[in-house]
């Protein structure tokens, strides 16, 4: 028993450091939201300098953001996406939420480390692009797919963020349920070895009983005179005696084995009175763990929420 609470105490405190850590980590790492900016701009391919527009994408991955913009590009057509030098270009692509026709699209994925912009520009027929001078209504149309795009982008990552806080969350509440049982565990060893005790001490008083019963038959028996050995009484007399040893020996040793178990149930509440304490404090701890990474969990909800207002 008390090498499987030092075994406990040796992994719950290692568990508990690592939570704990990982909370400090959480909390120091906790970035705000960060606005999604659309500005017009241009885009150099090759030699020739296209107008389109930009936008930032806060906190994305580059390689996820290019995959993911690369099959938004190529979707519902057969056109696929061509890269030279980290510039995109698309002929025939269908863009639905800008035009109802096919269109060519430049683009550029460039990363700034703690965001992305991304630089897009948009040819509807030969040599006439989507500006803010030639219509307005592909203008703003163009200027909604892209921060959707970036919109949609940030929310994954966000929402990793809050998925990665969530497990962290539910990691420490496991401790803290774990940590409560095992105290529930130790409360109820105390119980039943008490009642162990009880019950050992009345069978303890019993036999002793049976022993002084037992040893007084044996001092009369002894005492009585003896006749001849084929005497049957005699015989009687043997057998009695005999029976009686037998009785003394098991109320002996059932008085001893109460006795050991005694012994053993005070061991045993003994580790778990010394253990509670312990665990008291450990609760504390991850009760205070808890509350902190509840606190962080909430403020990546937030800032969620926040990103999905956009």
């Amino acid at each position: 028993m008390h090498q499987s609470i030092l075994i406990l105490n040796l992994s719950a405190m290692k568990s508990f450091l690592t939570l704990f850590l990982l909370i400090i980590v959480s909390c120091l790492g906790i970035k705000a939201q960060k606005p999604i900016l659309l500005s017009e701009d241009s885009l150099l391919i090759g030699k020739s300098r296209l107008p389109g527009l930009s936008v930032t994408i806060p906190e994305a991955n580059y390689e996820s953001t290019l995959k993911s913009w690369i099959k938004d590009m190529q979707s519902l057509t057969k056109s696929k996406v061509i890269i030279e030098n980290g510039e995109m270009s698309i002929f025939g692509s269908r863009l639905k939420e800008i035009s109802p026709n096919p269109v060519n699209v430049y683009s550029k994925l460039i990363d700034l480390d703690s965001l992305l912009k991304l630089v897009v520009s948009i040819e509807l027929k030969k040599d006439q692009y989507v500006e803010n001078t030639t219509g307005e209504a592909e203008y703003t149309k163009t200027q909604n797919y892209i921060k959707e795009f970036a919109k949609n982008r940030y929310i994954e990552v966000v929402k990793d963020q809050v998925d990665t806080e969530e497990k962290k969350l539910r990691d420490v509440e496991k401790e803290l349920s774990s940590l409560e049982k095992e105290k529930s565990r130790m409360q109820k060893s105390i119980q039943t070895n008490n009642n162990n005790i009880l019950s050992e001490n009345e069978n303890i008083t019993n036999q002793r009983n049976e022993l002084t019963t037992v040893s007084a038959s044996l001092a009369e028996q002894n005492n009585l005179p003896g006749n001849l050995e084929a005497d049957p009484a005699q015989k009687e007399k043997a057998q009695l005696i005999k029976d009686l040893e037998k009785r003394k020996k098991k109320a002996s040793n059932s008085i001893e084995s109460s006795e050991n178990k005694i012994n053993k149930a005070n061991s045993e509440i003994d580790n778990a009175t010394n253990e509670i304490p312990r665990i008291e404090k450990m609760q504390q701890v991850v009760s205070e763990q808890v509350a902190q990474q509840e606190a962080v969990y909430q403020k990546f909800v937030d800032k969620l929420k926040k990103i999905k207002s956009y």
